[in-house]
């Protein structure tokens, strides 16, 4: 997981605010969790775009149902993106909003558009998914053991989920009936 300066306030002050911070966790343990949190957005972000991409340069037998499939899974994970965003915000810190920045900070490879069948597609998308599962796994024990973050455990073990639920369908597309 690369590393992001997610900018907290010192005294326990939300950016921006006078309103006083007292959530349980120190500055320290927040900056650490919004990093996490915001390599996590960082790679929704680049599937969000690669799921666009496939919706529009989709090609090949299934495009109607694939094309459907594919807007019905960037639309789902927007509101994943805000929601992680708004978690960054939760805990007093600024989440990043550039493009420039969710490149440095993801774990997933960007693909440039380009016309794709839809076996190539679904097969890319499960992989990142799959990349996603194992990445939120890693950090979700490590912010509720190292930081005592229960709220964003929670958080990100429900985004897991999602992302389990998503890379189920994606590889139901890709098998086969096995004859016997």
């Amino acid at each position: 997981m690369r590393s992001w300066n997610a900018p907290c306030d010192n005294a326990g002050m939300a950016k921006n605010t006078k309103t006083p911070l007292a959530v349980g966790l120190s500055e320290k343990a927040r900056e650490d969790v919004a990093a996490i949190l915001a390599s996590m957005l960082a790679d929704q972000h680049v599937l969000y775009i690669k799921k666009r991409n496939f919706h529009w340069n989709l090609t090949g037998g299934r495009f109607h149902s694939l094309h459907e499939h594919f807007e019905k899974l960037y639309t789902e994970l927007a509101l994943a993106i805000d929601e992680t965003a708004e978690r960054i915000r939760m805990i007093g810190c600024v989440a990043p909003g550039s493009m420039a920045e969710f490149l440095k900070l993801t774990t997933l490879k960007e693909l440039g558009g380009e016309l794709i069948n839809g076996e190539d597609a679904i097969s890319a998308l499960l992989a990142d998914h799959e990349s996603c599962i194992r990445n939120l796994r890693g950090a979700i024990g490590r912010v509720e053991l190292d930081y005592g973050d229960a709220g964003t455990a929670d958080f990100l073990t429900e985004l897991l989920q999602k992302h389990e639920m998503t890379a189920w369908m994606l590889r139901s597309h890709l098998e086969t009936t096995i004859q016997s």
